[in-house]
Parts: C-alpha cells; sequence; structure tokens
C-alpha cells in the first residue's frame, strides 16, 4: 500500500495551485493533511472513491487535519483518545484490523518559545498514546511533527539551536518517541540522506535549498521490515511544506 501525508499550509489554497491534479494522480491508499485551515462545510471540492474524516479547529482559518481513505476504517477516533486537543484538529486515528494509521499535526513552539511548555506536555501524552495503541496493535504515523531531529536534518543548525522546531527540548522529546518503539522511516532507509520537507516562504529559502526536515513516516519497530520506501517528494510545489509519502507491504 502507499500512502502519501501533506502539510498544505491551508487547503482551499493548495486547490488552485495543483493539489487536485496531484491527489488524483498518485492514486494512494490513505492521503493525510496537515493545516487544513478549514471546516468541512467549506469545501467545494470532493475526490469520488474515498471516505474523509476531518478535524477542524473551532477557529477559524487555523490548524486542523484530515484523512482520505480509499478502505473505510472499523473505527475513527479524533483527539486523543476522543478528546485532548480537538479544539486544534490536531489528530486523527483511523483504526484498521492489522494497524492503526495516524495523522497528527504538532503545535509549533511560537517565536521566542512562547508555546514551548504547552508543547512539551502534547508531547507527552501524544507518545503515551501511541505506546498504547501499539500495545494492540502496530501503529503508522505521519504529520508535520515540527521538529528537526538531527543536524542533518536542517539547512543552519547552528543559527538555528534555540528556534522552534530545533531546540533541545524538542528533538529530545522525538528521540524518546523513537525509543518508545518507533522507525523513522526515511532515515532508517537513507542514513546519509540529505532533503527537506519545508522552506520559509522569506529569502528564498525553497531556490536556495535552505529547509528544514519536519514532516514524517515513523512505524511500529515491528513493522520496519515491512517498509518498501519512504520518500520525501521535493518537486511538488503547492505549499511552503511538500507531500512526504510511504511505500509499505502489509
Amino acid at each position: 500500500m502507499r500512502i502519501v501525508s501533506w502539510n498544505v499550509n491551508g487547503l482551499r489554497a493548495a486547490m488552485t495551485k495543483g493539489f487536485k491534479e496531484y491527489f488524483e494522480s498518485v492514486n494512494v491508499d490513505l492521503f493525510a493533511i496537515q493545516e487544513t485551515k478549514m471546516q468541512e462545510d467549506q469545501k467545494e471540492f470532493a475526490f469520488p472513491g474515498y471516505y474523509e474524516y476531518w478535524n477542524s479547529a473551532l477557529k477559524q482559518g487555523y490548524s486542523g487535519t484530515l484523512v482520505y481513505a480509499k478502505e473505510e476504517p472499523e473505527r475513527v477516533v479524533y483527539g486523543i483518545d476522543g478528546t485532548l486537543y480537538n479544539d486544534e484538529g490536531r489528530i486523527i486515528t483511523l483504526e484498521y484490523p492489522e494497524y492503526y494509521f495516524v495523522n497528527v499535526y504538532v503545535p509549533n513552539s511560537q517565536e521566542k518559545l512562547a508555546r514551548l511548555d504547552y508543547r512539551m506536555a502534547f508531547e507527552d501524552r501524544f507518545r503515551d498514546y501511541l505506546v498504547k495503541l501499539d500495545r494492540h496493535k502496530p501503529v503508522i504515523l505521519t504529520g508535520d511533527l515540527n521538529v528537526a531531529h538531527k543536524e542533518i536534518d536542517i539547512k543552519n543548525p547552528k543559527a538555528n539551536e534555540r528556534n522552534a522546531g530545533f531546540t533541545i527540548e524538542e528533538r529530545d522529546k522525538f528521540s524518546r518517541l523513537l525509543s518508545s518503539g518507533f522507525q523513522d522511516t526515511f532515515r532508517m532507509l537513507y542514513p546519509e540522506t540529505i532533503k527537506y520537507s519545508w522552506w520559509s516562504y522569506r529569502f528564498n529559502a525553497r531556490s536556495n535549498n535552505a529547509g528544514w526536515r519536519i514532516d514524517y513516516f515513523l512505524v511500529s519497530d515491528r513493522l520496519k521490515d515491512k517498509v518498501v520506501d519512504s520518500l520525501i517528494e521535493d518537486d511538488i510545489f503547492g505549499s511552503d511544506h511538500c507531500p512526504v509519502s510511504l511505500s509499505i507491504d502489509l
């Protein structure tokens, strides 16, 4: 099966920048979206052949996640255990017979790390949630995790050491998640490859490839041998992020 994930930075805007054409061309089993920035009842588009599951933020034009699925899941859970973080539309979990599929948009710690404490609490609760799921069946996690894990994952590591997304606190939380029984699929397959999935709109960052790798596919350790490929599709435009994809033999 093949899965795509993309932070579109506003789905309605992305629809005018080639999203529809890309979505139809990839024809994947699951398509996860972050930062929809809209409510479901605002849509003026549809993708036949897919079930769709929205978790929109209460605040208009903010955050939000969405999953398109060819196969109907057994169960859908919004937020952590159906409660936490639904006000910002952060998490959607689809349960299938053999695995859980989780789409997440992790909170940004923001300028001057104004939201770092909120982010740290989110990280702990979300990790505990994933570990609990993993006790029942393996997990495929995707989304904008808003952290560049290692220096290889960011163009200018020294200049960004205390900036949101590359603090030691955020990176340590990511390391702890991996040590809880999960694999970063791209880095597992491509340990030395430098590729980025997000670029600032400022300073011609994308044309200079001054980017960050903050969009991921993680899988439970016991699925790692089933991973066929994990790609960063940096030739696709339409957002400040590019899509990432996973091929896995389930």
